[in-house]
């Protein structure tokens, strides 16, 4: 018995209304009646109907019982577009770093179509020469992407007694008649100086022992030299580096990471220059290195010597007048400096 009258009471409170269901239920009725006089057709909601029902929607939990007009998730998917819409217009209020000036982002722009194969680090050095102060990050964040291979990463190595430091190497390259020339470099570890480049189709001990001669002259050999365990490397060129007092420096077999500045070097001019040209023969190959090492030496930044180049480079202030582009390397690459007008 007693569970037969909580049962009819409970249906008897649930058909009484209170006063303020009575006038919102009104309220959206009314409404729903104003949007149908007005379009007269297929009922169109106003940006005035939309914030009343999803206003509505937050103050009364009954809203769903009164809509005729529209669904309850038309109703709740307006709600959600007038979130997204609030958030947008509160985000494009930003606030940290100051942007970058219209001029420098062209410049930077300039530079990467200008420069394809250079990079943030070396776009960024070029900027830092020319008085802007700018963030790497910026830089890299205005470039457009390319894809091209990574080149190889550098390796720590003979920290110590740089200056007395020589590397050398070989590497290939081949002509457009397909004759291989060999190419052979002596680098300082300091400064990363290229120290000389020889060029011949026929490499021997003694040739490569001669050019040892040479790059060297009178008293300005270094302490140590270091180079692989090529076989070209015998007795008669150890005994011409141990005729002019050098110590030699050996790496493990199989091992190119423990020659890095050498292995670096070669890479960026093979992906710098020599895979952008035809090599014809021996006199051009020889012209090529020549105007890729007056690049290297006097215009390209060095991450390993805080941006700048082997042979130091001066900052030139933005009061030193308009920026001018210097091609070097037939257009591949370019210096940039002030100039006045």
């Amino acid at each position: 018995m007693n569970r037969l009258f909580q049962a009819l009471f409970s249906l008897a409170m649930a058909t009484i209304k209170t006063r303020e269901d009575l006038v919102l239920e009104n309220l959206a009725l009314r409404q729903q009646i104003e949007i149908l006089q007005r379009t007269g057709g297929r009922p169109r909601a106003t940006k005035a109907d939309r914030v009343f029902w999803v206003a509505l929607s937050k103050i009364w939990s009954g809203w769903r019982d009164s809509l005729v007009v529209f669904t309850p998730a038309t109703v709740v998917a307006w709600h959600r577009k007038g979130f997204k819409l609030f958030w947008t217009w509160k985000s494009r209020v930003r606030l940290g770093r100051p942007g970058i000036d219209p001029e420098v982002r062209e410049l930077i722009r300039t530079m990467n179509a200008a420069n394809p194969l250079w990079g943030p680090p070396r776009i960024h050095g070029e900027l830092l020469k020319l008085g802007f102060d700018v963030s790497q990050a910026s830089v890299s964040r205005l470039l457009v992407r390319r894809r091209k291979p990574r080149s190889q990463t550098w390796r720590a190595f003979l920290d110590n007694h740089t200056r007395d430091i020589v590397s050398c190497d070989f590497f290939v390259v081949p002509t457009a008649v397909f004759r291989v020339l060999f190419v052979f470099m002596l680098l300082r570890h300091d400064r990363r100086q290229v120290v000389h480049f020889g060029v011949t189709a026929n490499p021997t001990s003694a040739w490569t022992g001669q050019q040892l001669v040479e790059a060297f002259p009178w008293d300005t050999a270094p302490r140590y030299l270091l180079h692989d365990r090529d076989a070209i490397y015998s007795n008669d060129f150890r005994r011409r580096v141990h005729g002019m007092g050098i110590e030699e420096v050996r790496t493990a077999f199989r091992s190119p990471w423990q020659n890095p500045y050498c292995e670096r070097l070669i890479g960026s001019i093979r992906h710098e220059c020599l895979d952008h040209v035809v090599v014809l023969n021996e006199a051009h190959l020889r012209r090529l290195l020549a105007s890729y090492a007056g690049y290297y030496h006097n215009a390209r930044t060095h991450l390993s010597l805080e941006k700048d180049a082997p042979i130091p480079r001066t900052i030139h202030p933005p009061e030193g007048g308009t920026v001018t582009a210097l091609p070097m390397v037939g257009g591949l690459h370019h210096q940039y400096v002030r100039c006045d007008n």
